[in-house]
């Protein structure tokens, strides 16, 4: 994580700010550890779902997690004159996140956990072209654009309709707003490497992202009834407790400090095993069906990100 000034001043962003290193064994590793929860939150909130829907287990671990990670952020000196300053991309990464996990919440309603899994991976495929195309000395070489074209067709395959599988215009639906979360994932990573935010203590993005999601989410899931419908199961307080600390704080946190040291593109060669753990979590816990087409799309897409993000 990156040290605050002894004077509790948080790091100021400057014009000639370093440049990102490549990633060394100690990234990897911390990147594997991120991966391996992050593989496991779609199936958290499967699990729970017949307890406390998915938009208002979002809501409410946005929520939670708002007032921890804010208490930190004061602790490491953050103040409101910091928050106004950089307010302006802060509500954009906060609409970002917003959107990202209102569509995976809306899509675990017809997809499966695996399946989303896998298709809120291609943010890193959406984030690469972004980067190419915005951020000086992250430009795609031809073998990293042929990577992405690997990986549209891998999407595309993964996408196609299984015979096997019940309710598949319910499943192609939930797997499209899977590939909307993606994009925005994406969008919400090329907000925050194109404006002051990247130079930010990873605190104080975590507390626009986090707030945005419990002052928008909670109302709306209280217009939607679902806040009427929450059954505190043991299943549902663990899987709270378990996407409000381990996700929305510790990885998260990880994810920007990681973000701020690192070459972006180049920290996507380890989210390659974020869905590999959502579908091996997906099959061995919920005992989802894993269809041909599904894992040749899904190995297909893998293989390109491999192949736009290796070094």
């Amino acid at each position: 994580m990156p040290e605050t000034r002894a004077s509790h001043q948080p790091p100021a962003p400057h014009a000639n700010a370093p440049l990102r290193r490549r990633l060394d064994p100690q990234a990897g590793a911390l990147m594997v550890l991120f991966c391996l929860a992050l593989g496991f939150q779609q199936v958290a909130i499967k699990l729970a779902a017949a307890d406390v829907s998915p938009l208002t287990q979002i809501a409410l671990r946005s929520s939670m997690a708002a007032l921890l990670v804010l208490a930190l952020a004061y602790r490491r000196g953050l103040r409101v004159t910091h928050f106004r300053a950089h307010l302006g991309p802060g509500i954009l990464v906060g609409l970002g996140f917003v959107a990202e996990f209102a569509f995976v919440a809306w899509g675990l309603d017809y997809t499966l956990a695996s399946h989303m899994s896998v298709f809120l991976y291609t943010a890193p495929i959406f984030a690469a072209v972004g980067l190419h195309l915005l951020v000086p000395g992250e430009q795609l070489t031809r073998r990293q654009w042929l990577g992405v074209g690997i990986s549209f067709g891998g999407m595309v395959l993964a996408l196609a309709p299984a015979t096997e599988l019940a309710h598949t215009a319910d499943i192609l639906r939930g797997d499209l707003l899977g590939l909307l979360a993606g994009l925005a994932w994406a969008a919400t990573t090329l907000v925050i490497r194109r404006s002051s935010l990247s130079e930010v203590p990873p605190e104080q993005t975590l507390c626009y992202q986090l707030s945005i999601a419990g002052l928008l989410l909670l109302p709306a899931s209280a217009l939607l009834g679902d806040l009427d419908e929450i059954r505190l199961s043991g299943v549902a307080i663990a899987s709270l407790a378990f996407q409000t600390l381990v996700i929305s704080c510790a990885a998260l946190l990880l994810w920007f400090a990681l973000l701020r040291r690192y070459v972006a593109s180049q920290l996507g060669i380890f989210s390659l095993l974020s869905p590999i753990f959502g579908v091996l979590f997906g099959a061995l816990l919920l005992d989802e069906p894993l269809t041909a087409n599904f894992l040749a799309g899904g190995a297909t897409l893998l293989i390109g990100l491999l192949v736009v993000t290796r070094q």
